[in-house]
């Protein structure tokens, strides 16, 4: 019967890691972005608790449960299948100290694939290839957050997100409940926000822009500690009037009815980290952007500065308020390499114009560890450039992109055809921004994927080939 295994040392101590693992949130961190695998269901982590999953891709997606056993907190715990696509599978996860403040991740798997030699002449070779592909994945993650939350050594704090069901607050809201806290998601649905709760953990309250409506009494019941803004229309979209004003009031109007929100409840929250972004610089071209280099012209950076003006009422009554300027994120989960990202699979990447546009891009992993940077400390205020500390020309990103995957990038967007399709907003948002982190640099925030290759290796699976 095959047998996988994979070691990983973490920087944090092995109760710190074991404890990361029986969290809510865990199995969403550990789910690669190009993997086609959903959770339907998880109990936690205990004897004979189960969690359903639902794996592959189309009509051949299939349920597989999973029960837990011989759980010993702070040291292991096993899974099983009891319903899924393979005959056997046995699943060991160990945590081992290795020295202070250390410690070592291990996963064992022992797995059979049906109709037992012929499955494995046929497709042993592609499954092995896949659980290397993927616990690569999960190992790196698991190491960076645990190490992450360890080195902020944060009291358990409530954080409460708007945009919660976009690709960035997902991903968050799962981050901060593997680090223990808890999460109140701001919902424009009224019934769902009904509900006390999605996960453990969590609990919703409802607010909607358009109406200029807040729950404050379950707002300031759940009292948080930290308010993270992310809610906002895409910039995405018709190249209509209609659209600019959706996606204007959509962020000025919402900050506003958000920021005076918070100075009426009881206790009002520590922080609020309102959303801006790095099209508050405009069109730059290869001039080098820090936070102080100042607004561009058009649009987005008009935008940007009335966004980032309406929390003005928060900061008067006190709350510590930090803009964090949001580059290009990237993850095949979506954003601009979920577009790419397909087309240079298929050996169709290209680039709008000349190429020559500077990107200011950024690994989601790496804006979910800025953000936590900016709420942990406690003199974190005013704009901060989350962006890559090397930005690359869009050719660059498009060629690297199509590198990793192996394939060609022959392609050049006309211009022409991104004015005419995309609009204006789709043309500043493609303007060049040379933006530079400085701040969080110089505050010792190390980005744990500062280059492109491997941050995009890390976000498709394609780890570098070894010598």
């Amino acid at each position: 019967m095959p047998l996988f295994v994979r070691h990983t040392p973490v920087a944090a101590p092995r109760q710190a890691l074991a404890d990361w693992h029986f969290r809510p949130g865990v199995l969403q961190r550990l789910t690669p972005p190009w993997d086609p695998t959903t959770v339907e269901r998880t109990e936690g982590i205990a004897e004979g608790s189960r969690a359903v999953l639902r794996v592959g891709i189309g009509a051949a997606r299939m349920r597989m449960v999973a029960e837990h056993f011989d759980v010993h907190p702070g040291e292991r715990f096993s899974d099983r299948q009891i319903e899924g696509p393979f005959a056997e599978w046995t699943h060991e996860h160990r945590f081992e100290d290795a020295g202070p403040g250390h410690s070592v991740l291990s996963d064992q798997i022992r797995y059979g694939l049906p109709l037992g030699p012929v499955a494995d002449s046929v497709a042993g070779g592609a499954v092995a290839a896949r659980l290397e592909r993927t616990f690569a994945y999960r190992h790196r993650v698991t190491a960076a957050d645990v190490a992450r939350h360890a080195a902020a050594d944060l009291a358990p704090m409530t954080v409460a997100i708007t945009g919660s069901t976009g690709l960035l607050g997902e991903a968050l809201a799962a981050f901060l409940l593997s680090g223990g806290h808890r999460v109140v998601r701001l919902v424009r649905d009224r019934r769902a926000a009904a509900r006390t709760q999605k996960r453990p953990g969590e609990r919703l309250v409802y607010w909607n822009v358009e109406a200029g409506e807040v729950d404050l009494d379950r707002l300031g019941r759940a009292v948080p500690d930290a308010v993270v803004h992310l809610a906002g229309a895409s910039v995405y979209g018709a190249p209509t009037a209609a659209h600019r004003r959706r996606v204007w009031e959509s962020r000025v109007k919402g900050t506003l009815l958000l920021s005076r929100a918070l100075t009426r409840l009881d206790r009002p929250p520590r922080v609020l980290l309102s959303a801006s972004a790095t099209g508050y610089y405009g069109d730059r071209g290869a001039v080098r952007l820090p936070e102080d280099a100042g607004p561009g012209t058009g649009f987005l950076p008009d935008l940007c500065q009335a966004w980032e003006a309406a929390t003005a009422e928060a900061e008067a009554a006190g709350i510590r308020v930090a803009h964090p300027r949001i580059g290009v994120v990237l993850s095949p989960g979506g954003g601009a390499l979920g577009a790419l990202a397909p087309l240079a699979r298929l050996g169709l990447g290209g680039w709008p114009g000349r190429g020559d546009s500077f990107v200011p891009w950024i690994a989601l992993d790496d804006v979910l560890y800025a953000l936590h940077h900016l709420i942990a400390h406690d003199d974190a205020r005013g704009a901060y450039n989350l962006s890559a500390p090397e930005p690359v020309e869009m050719k660059a990103l498009v060629k690297t992109l199509g590198h990793v995957l192996g394939r060609p990038t022959p392609l050049r967007v006309p211009d022409v055809l991104v004015r005419t399709v995309g609009g204006r907003l789709i043309r500043e948002a493609l303007a060049s921004a040379r933006v530079v982190p400085d701040r969080l640099l110089a505050e010792g925030f190390t980005f744990t994927y500062p280059a492109l290759e491997p941050a995009l290796r890390h976000l498709v699976g394609r780890d570098a080939p070894t010598a």
